[in-house]
């Protein structure tokens, strides 16, 4: 009822309804994100409270990014069935209850549990599934920069809440650093349940830029969702797309989220720097990933995704290579931090986009949601790696080669795979 009046009052405002769905999507994932950064934000104080390793905490927050990977492609299915609100009410419940028995953790396996467990399951049944599904239901113009701009809310996460939250920790404790992600999670919820709808018809209205009724209709509500995953799944492996677009985000996962969200922090005070201060270098990369997620949406929308995507990459290589050689100056990281920030998910829009050209509207949100669990994997990978090789070798500098290696990789698979005949092919069930 509720929402069917705040239609009327936007509709009297020139507003379509989807503008809405888009705006409390991306407050919910910007408290999301903020979640997922808490660990990277709380190592180092939980290291020195127990007297762990780096690759202690490193290992739970790895076991965070698996279980993201293995929940991501069937929260996606499940958004299908049961609807956007109740996947965000679960989500929601989940972080709060992570987040909240993380204060009361002393033993490795109860952050096991509450970080890599609750809270992997509260982001894994969102994931950029939940963006990709948001802009195809509700959007058919402007799809790309609305996918952007849902990627975008990450970076304001960082931007808004990191600094807090370093803050809050280096000024208390670190058990209050979790303060932020439930009050906004609880915030969230209140607003889905009270305003969140599933489909434009919901409301009596078509996807914004819609004309007719573009087919992207509710069949498979009432499939299973595990199995309608997996016939995704089964049916998007047979093109070649899929696995050129799964080992880029691979790439990509292991070199933003695993790597650098993760191990910066760490990396910084290897060299010196404090958290507070290395918490306002994220930021920095926050503001013009927020700018880059933006910029890339509309990119996305009106050139070559191939070559996005490959410049994209190229540019993350480069600064990973060149951070741990430089002089790690005030002048410099923030320098690293602006080129990295810019880059940090421009990937996101124009893959989204493949997905959708590539596997449909109803099937191409969980595909893009089995590419995410393929990316998160790739996160985990670094996150414990990074931790482990840090211990080893005692320096960073190693896995920071590898990353920028490997995002070079990525550009050559992307530019080859476009001059294929299969790079044309599209198909949705």
């Amino acid at each position: 009822m509720l929402a069917i009046e705040l239609e009327k009052i936007l509709a009297a405002k020139g507003i379509h309804y989807a503008w809405f769905m888009a705006f409390i999507s991306f407050i919910l994932l910007i408290f999301s994100s903020s979640a997922m950064s808490t660990p990277a934000i709380l190592m180092l104080p939980i290291i020195e409270a127990f007297g762990w390793s780096i690759t202690d905490v490193s290992a739970i927050i790895g076991a965070l990014f698996i279980i993201v990977a293995v929940a991501a492609p069937f929260g996606t299915a499940f958004m299908l069935r049961l609807g956007l609100t109740k996947i965000v009410v679960i989500s929601c419940v989940l972080l709060v209850a992570g987040l909240s028995l993380t204060t009361l953790a002393f033993e490795k396996w109860h952050l096991f549990f509450s970080i890599g467990t609750l809270l992997g399951l509260a982001s894994g049944i969102l994931g950029l599934g939940f963006a990709a599904t948001v802009a195809t239901r509700w959007f058919v113009e402007k799809r790309g920069l609305v996918l952007g701009i849902l990627a975008a809310s990450w970076a304001a996460g960082q931007i808004l809440l990191v600094p807090f939250i370093a803050w809050i920790v280096s000024e208390f404790d670190w058990q209050y650093g979790v303060v932020p992600g439930v009050s906004g999670a609880a915030v969230c919820l209140i607003l889905f349940v009270l305003f969140g709808k599933n489909w434009p018809s919901d409301v009596g209205l078509m996807p914004y830029g819609a004309e007719t009724d573009p087919s992207i209709i509710q069949n498979g509500q009432k499939r299973n969702p595990i199995k309608k995953s997996f016939s995704v799944l089964f049916n998007c492996s047979k093109h070649p797309g899929f696995w050129i677009l799964s080992s880029t985000f691979f790439i990509c996962g292991f070199t933003s989220n695993g790597l650098v969200s993760q191990h910066f922090i760490p990396f910084c005070a290897d060299n010196n720097i404090g958290i507070v201060v290395a918490s306002s270098y994220l930021a920095i990369i926050g503001l013009f990933n927020f700018m880059g997620s933006i910029g890339s949406g509309w990119l996305a929308d009106k050139f070559d995704n191939y070559k996005l995507l490959a410049v994209f990459y190229s540019v993350r290589g480069l600064s990973l290579v060149y951070l741990p050689f430089s002089s790690l100056d005030i002048f410099y990281l923030t320098l690293w931090a602006i080129f990295f920030g810019l880059d940090f998910i421009a990937t996101i829009p124009p893959t989204g986009r493949f997905c959708s050209k590539f596997f449909g509207s109803i099937d191409g949100p969980i595909a893009f949601a089995w590419i995410f669990s393929i990316h998160q994997i790739g996160a985990a990978g670094a996150a414990y790696g990074a931790g482990r090789t840090r211990d080893i070798f005692l320096t960073y500098e190693p896995v920071f080669l590898v990353a920028g290696i490997a995002c070079f990789i990525a550009t050559v698979l992307l530019l080859g795979f476009r001059l294929t005949p299969q790079s044309q092919l599209t198909f949705s069930s």
